[in-house]
């Protein structure tokens, strides 16, 4: 079945419309992201180019090597350049807006162009999958397998994802935070009510968490900083632990990660 049928596109539409093929540039995923916090509409709006000469937008957001997730098709009202940028006006159009996050093409894109138009592609697109439920966030694949950066953890977190905040407030342990700019790690405790949980949330909250070398980097660098964090479980504990020997564990995470001589702990 065609891509052409599932979505409903006719012939006149496909004549007024361009692809977004959505893909961040430092962050593949970035668009990925902000359409989990319901912000991709604006997100699209503002552009570095003018990029949307047709009346509408088929929006595509990047979704794996060679998978691309349907976002809507949307009516373009107008533009306006402030500072060198081109911020439209949009309308999500209600045309297959059962399929917005629930749609996978396959597409392999080997062009760099982001803004084609729909007649040039939309014939060799694939049907992949159409998801039972709307994509928001992945659901929760072990504590063995947390390696999420700082926004998607902030996704989880806002949209209280329920496999997740389970998962993170039934167990205490050790976490590691790294930033990927620097290299420098912080090793740091969750215990308490909803331990992983409420700690990961003060640092969604706060960027730091307390902490006072990221306090400090946030300080002089701007909230935006807090993209380069990536954060990792280290190991777990019942809630029936005591809370000495989780921090026990964490002072011998910082001596095997040398993380108070050269990353953000002090003591």
């Amino acid at each position: 079945m065609k891509i052409s049928d599932i979505i409903g596109i006719t012939e006149e539409l496909k004549s007024k419309t361009k692809i977004h093929f959505a893909i961040g540039r430092n962050d593949r995923f970035e668009p990925l992201n902000v359409f989990y916090r319901n912000e991709f509409k604006e997100w699209q709006e503002n552009q570095s180019k003018k990029n949307f000469e047709r009346e509408y937008i088929l929006s595509l957001i990047y979704f794996g090597r060679n998978e691309w997730i349907f976002a809507g098709i949307y009516q373009q009202k107008g533009v306006q350049n402030k500072d060198g940028r081109f911020y439209y006006q949009t309308e999500l159009k209600d045309i297959s807006t059962n399929l917005i996050g629930k749609l996978v093409i396959k597409y392999e894109k080997i062009f760099r162009q982001s803004y084609p138009y729909l007649e040039n592609c939309i014939d060799n697109f694939e049907l992949l999958e159409i998801l039972r439920e709307k994509y928001t966030v992945e659901p929760f694949k072990g504590y063995e397998n947390i390696k999420i950066k700082h926004e998607i953890l902030k996704s989880i977190i806002l949209q209280e994802e329920n496999s997740w905040k389970t998962a993170l407030s039934n167990v205490k342990g050790v976490y590691l935070i790294s930033d990927k700019k620097t290299g420098k790690l912080y090793v740091g405790s969750a215990y308490g009510e909803n331990a992983f949980w409420n700690r990961w949330t003060e640092y969604i909250k706060t960027g730091h968490g307390g902490n006072q070398d990221l306090k400090q980097i946030i300080l002089e660098n701007g909230i935006e900083y807090v993209e380069n964090f990536q954060y990792t479980i280290l190991e777990t504990r019942s809630m029936n632990s005591e809370d000495k020997e989780i921090i026990k564990r964490e002072s011998f995470w910082k001596d095997i990660l040398l993380s108070r001589e050269f990353g953000y702990n002090k003591n």
